[in-house]
């Protein structure tokens, strides 16, 4: 019998075909998606003090289940708003209340809004020995079942049954005693700042107007890009002492909710992609906005590191993409002020390490066939890069993959020029 099978090294003994079968090469570093944010929330129904994950769709065909009210009602603003561009929200719901309950019922989740729901029992028509037990939730029927007695009933998105009441006819007891807790504080805030270091996302948001909130946020982003290598911005209402290039600060303040337009500006920042900017995006949101600024105050605006939404006839667009950074140095520049700028270099960064993380940690050896390999990833990230126009043609011998100072470490050289959108058109016209 001759010899067969796969092979590690060329040692095979007897006669033989040996055949290996890999995938083809794929393109080095997969492109992460954008469109993702965390946000932190006081709401009146959800989960409490739980991060639950609620995208465009489901927000749009189960707002009522998730969050305890319809998608056109005016308490959803705030998700309407971030869902204007946001693709998937990780959501938190910073506060806790009491459940509200009746005499066969309790809410499957504490809040205000559990006082919304009411249970209807009436004798089925076809059989007396049974009841049709119904469920209403602020006017509307969401569930409907026929029982011989409540130990049978089944529980729902909205009620957890008590299964030793007895059934009796009525034309609908409301639950009450739902409370959706007191105001958040710091500690709330923190709780769920600590659990989004597990999460990924593009931008975070913080809604809060509290000066102490918000310092908590800025120290969590610096200390995540900084120390962590977690690549993210943060929106914050009104917050340029910040001075970094992780934090954006709304300038706008909305008559209906004054931080109201970090919704939308974290949704449409996080959504954006790394070829574009949000600069003159019309805003589309619902907030009636204050924007009577002069040419003057949009000026300092920019110069402080304000991001502003401004008039343009009868419609509000973002004047300019940029954050706080307004501090520059030798290692960051002018050019870490742009949004545009940094979602490129998050980006990489982000791309980068899931490569490194899932195809070469604790799996290929720190040889130069291994650097190899890696330098080929990343030129060819690199290449796909310039093909969406978010950088600078790349120069392939510019990139290099060295040996570090251990046996472990691999040190990487990755020069990039990002391209930005058109901003000022400077232009003569000679007339002769």
């Amino acid at each position: 019998m001759l010899g067969g099978g796969n092979f590690t090294a060329q040692n095979k003994v007897l006669p033989g075909a040996y055949i290996n079968f890999v995938n083809a090469a794929s393109a080095g570093a997969a492109m992460g998606e954008r469109g993702v944010a965390a946000i932190p929330m006081v709401l009146d129904w959800g989960p409490e003090k739980t991060v639950f994950e609620v995208t465009a769709e489901d927000f749009q065909g189960k707002s009522r289940e998730i969050f305890g009210y319809s998608y056109d009602d005016a308490a959803m603003i705030p998700v309407r708003e971030l869902f204007k561009n946001l693709t998937k929200g990780i959501f938190y719901r910073l506060n806790a209340g009491a459940k509200a309950a009746n005499d066969y019922g309790t809410a499957v989740y504490g809040g205000v809004r559990g006082n919304s729901l009411k249970t209807v029992i009436a004798k089925n028509i076809d059989d007396e020995t049974k009841f049709d037990v119904k469920t209403f939730f602020a006017g509307k029927e969401v569930d409907a079942q026929t029982v011989a007695g409540a130990s049978s009933l089944k529980d729902n998105t909205y009620i957890t049954f008590k299964k030793t009441a007895t059934l009796a006819e009525t034309v609908g007891i409301p639950f009450t005693g739902g409370t959706s807790g007191e105001a958040v504080t710091g500690e709330e805030y923190a709780v769920f700042l600590a659990k989004m270091e597990n999460y990924s996302f593009q931008v975070l948001c913080c809604p809060s107007v509290d000066e102490n909130v918000k310092a908590l946020f800025a120290a969590f982003t610096k200390r995540m890009r900084d120390e962590n290598g977690v690549k993210f911005q943060t929106v914050l209402y009104r917050y340029t002492k910040a001075d970094y290039e992780g934090v954006i600060s709304v300038e706008n303040e909305a008559e209906e909710l004054e931080s109201g337009l970090v919704y939308w500006t974290t949704g449409a920042e996080a959504s954006c992609a790394i070829n574009k900017t949000t600069e003159n995006k019309t805003y589309d949101g619902e907030y009636s906005i204050k924007a009577d600024y002069t040419q003057i105050q949009l000026k300092e605006g920019i110069q402080a590191g304000r991001f502003l939404f401004h008039k343009v006839g009868s419609e509000i667009r973002v004047l300019m993409d940029i954050n706080t950074l307004v501090t520059y140095t030798e290692e960051k520049g002018e050019d870490f002020s742009s949004n545009q700028t940094i979602r490129v270099l998050d980006q990489i960064g982000n791309d980068i390490a899931s490569l490194f993380n899932t195809r070469y940690l604790g799996k290929i050896p720190n040889d130069a066939a291994g650097r190899i390999s890696l330098w080929n990833d990343i030129v060819t990230y690199g290449k796909q890069l310039t093909t969406l126009r978010a950088i600078e043609a790349v120069k392939a011998e510019a990139i290099t993959v060295d040996k570090g100072s251990s046996k472990r470490s691999v040190v990487v050289s990755f020069p990039v020029e990002p391209i930005n959108c058109m901003s000022q058109l400077y232009m003569t016209v000679v007339v002769s």
